[in-house]
């Protein structure tokens, strides 16, 4: 199937030889489409189920199927390159721009008709429903040994299409109440595959960062009457010591808590709830400060940096008054050869300790501009 991705992105989809849907994006997706899956596939059998804490009054996800799911596979095995004669993979197509497909492990599981907490059960404190979602994987690119830094503007763009129009579309279904579109980088951080990919998740649930922050937000416009995004932009472009970029649509910078050795949170200068909110001109320039600041990170200890980076978006249906759609990426290493690991007070309190401070962090990544050693 072809059709617009929106803003002039072209995007087709197809079906896996187990049933799950894989969409390309971009001008050679009709072309890649054209290749159908030959694997001889089983089925995917995956359960999952969200248990209720009462204690922290969030949602836990259960999936054990995940345990046997793909964990570092040599390069020339690599189940997000593109087929080739003699070795068939996840994408089908001999090449491919972007790619997004269903999870093959997935956390939470597509259940049409889903209706999310309807099917609440348990009695008491002991409550467990289904874990009814969608987990993507997206593709940046087909070059195995590539990063999204290494990307272009234009593939960079494709990206964001692609995060914006799956964003939409699992917005929209049944039971869905968050959207998170995520990369983690590095072995480091846990990643089971090299390839340059992140996902999305669909979450039946508000996830507990998001309900944290809107309960924070609302309390904030109670109280002044202004609204608490704005302000923190404001209070740290005001402030001026922790920025590490700033341009014309949107500001890098560290945050005045930072909880990570390196933390980077990239606002458009004008609040909007979600990706589909932004305009054309926000689109445009967010690939190159983005890009500036993968590259920045990777940068600071001349080696690639493990990093998570995750969109924040207002949750579907709700919020979006109020809430503020933000990049957040940060690394866990800390010195070259060290990283910030979790320990009993991180893990055990949420009580975070800092390392570096924010505001030698952000000096450190302005001085790692394009064409500056590090």
């Amino acid at each position: 199937m072809k059709a617009a991705a929106g803003r002039g992105v072209t995007k087709a989809s197809i079906t896996l030889a187990d049933g799950r849907e894989l969409i390309y994006f971009g001008d050679s997706a009709d072309a890649a489409a054209g290749y159908p899956d030959l694997r001889p596939l089983a089925k995917v059998e995956a359960s999952s189920q969200v248990r209720y804490d009462p204690l922290l009054g969030e949602w836990v996800i259960v999936a054990s199927h995940r345990q046997d799911r793909t964990f570092l596979p040599p390069a020339d095995h690599c189940p997000l390159d593109p087929s080739r004669p003699g070795r068939l993979t996840e994408i089908p197509a001999p090449d491919y721009e972007v790619v997004v497909f269903e999870n093959r492990f997935p956390s939470l599981v597509s259940a049409p008709g889903a209706a999310g907490g309807d099917d609440t059960a348990g009695d008491g404190l002991l409550l467990t429903r289904p874990g009814n979602g969608r987990c993507e994987v997206v593709c940046f690119s087909p070059v195995h040994t590539a990063s999204f830094a290494d990307l272009t503007h234009d593939q960079a763009a494709l990206v964001l299409a692609a995060w914006t129009d799956r964003s939409a579309a699992l917005a929209a279904l049944p039971g869905v109440e968050q959207v998170f579109c995520f990369e983690n980088r590095g072995e480091e951080i846990g990643v089971t595959l090299s390839h340059p990919h992140g996902q999305i998740y669909a979450y039946p649930f508000v996830t507990p960062r998001t309900a944290r922050m809107l309960a924070t937000s609302r309390r904030y416009q109670r109280d002044t009457g202004r609204n608490l995004f704005d302000d923190l932009l404001a209070a740290e472009l005001a402030d001026g010591s922790r920025v590490v970029s700033a341009g014309e649509h949107w500001t890098a910078f560290v945050p005045h808590a930072a909880h990570w050795p390196y933390e980077v949170h990239l606002y458009p200068r004008h609040r909007r709830a979600d990706l589909q909110a932004l305009t054309p001109a926000e689109r445009d320039e967010f690939c190159d400060v983005y890009l500036d600041l993968l590259r920045r990170f990777d940068r600071l200890f001349g080696t690639p940096a493990p990093y998570i980076s995750g969109w924040h978006q207002a949750p579907a249906g709700a919020g979006t008054q109020e809430f503020a759609l933000h990049l957040e990426l940060f690394t866990i290493r800390r010195a070259p050869g060290k990283l910030k690991y979790l320990a009993g007070s991180e893990s055990g309190m949420g009580a975070f300790t800092n390392d570096i401070a924010p505001e030698a962090a952000a000096a450190t990544l302005r001085g790692l501009g394009e064409g500056k050693p590090g």
